[in-house]
């Protein structure tokens, strides 16, 4: 397994391609996504959101079925456009140490905040064709985050800026098998894409080629002194395709349930990865290239491209929902499929660069949520909901590009209809993060990071609602 440069039997394996295998994999799964675990985003629907997604399929009246559980578009009676934005704010703070591949202190900050605040779309179109058939189509965010450091930190060689999004069109179809029971399918195209950063620690790669053509280490803190360092960048994306399948059942008049099943969606991510060396690096690289066997078209460092599978989770999902005359009150249950992230190979377009491994064996998570509504008057709505949410990462796994922990979430919302075909709804949340420790997160070039990070989230939706 890689772990560090150090580890790489033949200087042809260059860091800045480690890097790549790191960015890409590691850079899916930073804890930008507010309530979801991991990567996972939900934020499509203000209604839901206002009640911590309880009841997400089976409340009633939420184009956002349309992607989440399409069994449920046979309560959508007649033509509907709804649209939805969330703004995710998200905070991430490091306290701890790192120590470079030779034990010493790195020097730097603790990165400041690492989090941001970012818009969430979500489009959704459904029609009725018959009394039993509905269709629809929607546009939504699934899977997501946003992250960056201050570029002097003591973990910039873990990590500096990430950002990686899956942009989901779906298009769903739902059939009234009988009054009180139907089915529902989607297909769905994923277009996932990630741009990533890090730092280079060139002083441990020096010890390292040092050490490869037979010269002594301690002149590599005269030619490449601690702190010497470069910068690696990372972009790639892919097409994927995927479905979901699902069921929808009328309990009682005022009673319903659904399950619906996501499927995982697989990537091969392209992508280009780009460096900035400093020129002793590039001299003393240059220099040494005869006694490693290398030339000027197999030196390490060179700009290349790579390519690394990929999946997304699947997700298994059931929802409650309990009507009353003045209330409802609903609960779901999710479970997401995090295991299939188990290790992340990258195979690079250099052939003098052989394939990398980094290992993360993610575990499955749960979410669980209950809330409900209170019918003010014909008008307005109240919402509210608690949730809890496990995450896929354990302090040995842990590292920081991936800072996420089980949290919990309390929300409130409120819907306003001014007509009977015009809704709007808007819907605040805060999430409570468990602190997420590190047990020593270790960077391509052998550099260790300890510490732990303090993260919370604030989520704001709004959304409108046509029936026409």
């Amino acid at each position: 397994m890689f772990k560090s440069f150090r580890h790489i039997p033949g200087a042809a394996t260059p860091l800045a391609l480690a890097a790549l295998s790191l960015a890409v994999a590691a850079g899916l799964a930073l804890p930008m996504n507010a309530h979801a675990s991991a990567f996972q985003l939900k934020e499509d629907s203000a209604k839901a959101m206002g009640r911590a997604y309880a009841g997400s399929a089976t409340a009633g009246g939420d184009v956002s079925v349309v992607a989440n559980s399409p069994a449920a578009m046979s309560d959508l009676k007649g033509t509907y456009f709804q649209a939805d934005v969330t703004a995710i704010n998200f905070s991430a703070k490091f306290s701890g140490s790192a120590v470079d591949g030779e034990g010493r202190p790195i020097s730097g900050g603790n990165g400041g905040d690492g989090g941001t605040t970012l818009p969430v779309p979500a489009l959704f179109f459904e029609t009725q064709l018959s009394d039993r058939w509905h269709v629809g189509a929607s546009f939504t965010v699934p899977f997501g985050f946003q992250t960056e450091y201050d570029k002097n930190w003591v973990g910039r060689y873990n990590g500096i800026k990430s950002k990686f999004q899956s942009l989901d069109a779906t298009l769903s179809a739902s059939y009234a098998v009988t009054d009180t029971f139907s089915v529902g399918a989607s297909a769905i195209a994923q277009k996932t894409s990630a741009t990533l950063t890090s730092a280079v620690n060139f002083n441990g790669v020096g010890y390292e080629l040092a050490g490869q053509a037979g010269l002594p280490p301690a002149l590599v803190d005269g030619l490449i002194p601690p702190g010497t360092d470069g910068m690696a960048s990372i972009k790639g994306d892919d097409w994927g395709w995927g479905w979901q399948l699902g069921g929808y059942w009328k309990l009682s008049p005022n009673d319903r349930f659904s399950l619906n099943y996501r499927s995982k969606i697989s990537h091969k991510l392209h992508g280009t990865a780009n460096f900035n060396v400093p020129d002793n690096v590039t001299s003393l690289v240059t220099s040494l290239a005869p006694l490693l066997g290398l030339n000027a078209n197999s030196l390490p460092f060179q700009h290349t491209t790579g390519t690394a599978d990929f999946t997304t989770p699947a997700v298994a999902n059931a929802s409650y929902w309990h009507q009353a005359e003045k209330f409802g009150v609903g609960i779901d249950l999710a479970w997401t499929k995090w295991d299939v992230f188990k290790n992340l190979t990258v195979n690079y377009g250099n052939p003098y660069q052989p394939p990398t491994v980094e290992a993360f064996n993610w575990r499955n998570t749960w979410y669980a949520s209950i809330g409900g509504d209170y019918y003010l008057n014909e008008q307005v709505t109240l919402r509210a909901g608690i949730a809890v949410d496990t995450t896929p990462t354990s302090a040995r796994t842990r590292d920081v590009r991936v800072p996420d922990s089980t949290r919990k979430m309390v929300s409130f919302g409120i819907g306003y209809k001014p007509t009977d075909r015009f809704e709007i709804n808007a819907s605040y949340a805060h999430i409570f993060v468990n602190q997420a420790h590190l047990d020593g997160s270790v960077s391509p070039t052998g550099d260790v990071v300890t510490g732990q990070f303090d993260d919370y989230g604030n989520l704001l939706s709004l959304s409108a609602q046509y029936h026409f």
